[in-house]
């Protein structure tokens, strides 16, 4: 294992063994799930940051990373990109962005292509969030395109889930028809300044409320201007004062959907999806668990 990757390294939070130990396992190079199977749980936060092309994704993560950093804290982003269904290659346009981060030691930026993912996200995106949780990061930032299916992937994967919205998005009815309110922990009404923003942000706000969808959850609705760093320090003191210890019940759905998605990408067939959560009922909440081993019983 030392031989193409250096765990303790990784857990120093090296920014080439990070980039080469996402490589390894993008690459699913041979060795690769040794690397998994020594990762240990951290209580990194995973911020899921997701909207329709054009909301202005890039730059609120762009302002969040800002507020991070003057917290003092280290910050790991994960831009998905769509693939081309050509070529299979992605414009990655979150490098020209960000670019005012790559250099920073507190910072680390990875691009990734969703190479064809039905998600909208990249079929490695469990494994290679672990390795960011193991490399000693206080959040994690998974920025990916609204394709439908992607907000509910990112909502398994995220501790905390952003929809950006923008006020031409569309009437708001319709948003809601989408299942954003299922997955969504908050809204972000960005580019504030346009034409209609507040009447889209009171719309919002009434089809939130409580007592018209007859749930005791209640949803924060912010206003921002990305491009111009407003409203997102108010964004950033949500994600830092978040709950993020989930309740055991829910934990568990969360395990048990990620270790079904390991499974079921290295060995297509037949598992009792029941069974196996009865199974990680027993262990998952034990300190020295670790889903790759778990995972590895059933490949």
């Amino acid at each position: 294992m030392n031989s193409i990757t250096n765990i303790e390294d990784l857990k120093q939070g090296d920014f080439k063994t990070i980039s080469r130990t996402i490589s390894l396992v993008e690459n699913e190079v041979p060795g690769y799930e040794d690397i998994l199977k020594q990762l240990q749980s951290t209580p990194t936060k995973i911020i899921g940051i997701t909207g329709a092309p054009g909301a202005g994704k890039s730059s609120l993560v762009d302002a969040l990373i800002a507020q991070i950093i003057k917290d003092q804290k280290k910050v790991a982003v994960l831009c998905v990109d769509p693939s081309s269904p050509f070529n299979k290659g992605a414009l990655l346009g979150d490098r020209i962005r960000m670019s005012e981060w790559y250099n920073h030691p507190n910072v680390f930026i990875r691009s990734l292509a969703s190479k064809g993912s039905l998600g909208g996200l990249h079929p490695k995106i469990i494994e290679i969030t672990d390795v960011l949780k193991g490399a000693d990061f206080d959040y994690i930032i998974i920025e990916t395109v609204g394709v439908g299916q992607s907000e509910v992937d990112i909502a398994a994967l995220a501790d905390i889930t952003i929809v950006v919205l923008v006020p031409e998005g569309g009437d708001v009815i319709q948003t809601m028809k989408a299942g954003l309110m299922e997955v969504a922990d908050v809204f972000v009404v960005n580019k504030y300044d346009r034409p209609d923003a507040a009447i889209f942000y009171n719309n919002l706000k009434q089809m939130l409320a409580p007592a018209f969808h007859h749930s005791a959850k209640e949803i924060p609705v912010l206003k921002t201007i990305a491009s111009q760093k407003e409203g997102v320090k108010e964004l950033y003191t949500i994600i830092s004062g978040w709950e993020y210890d989930k309740d055991k019940k829910q934990q568990l759905e969360l395990i048990t959907e990620k270790v079904w998605s390991i499974i079921q990408n290295k060995k297509m067939k037949e598992i009792n999806k029941d069974e196996l959560k009865k199974e990680l009922s027993a262990v998952a909440s034990m300190p020295e668990f670790n889903m790759y081993q778990f995972a590895a019983k059933y490949y």
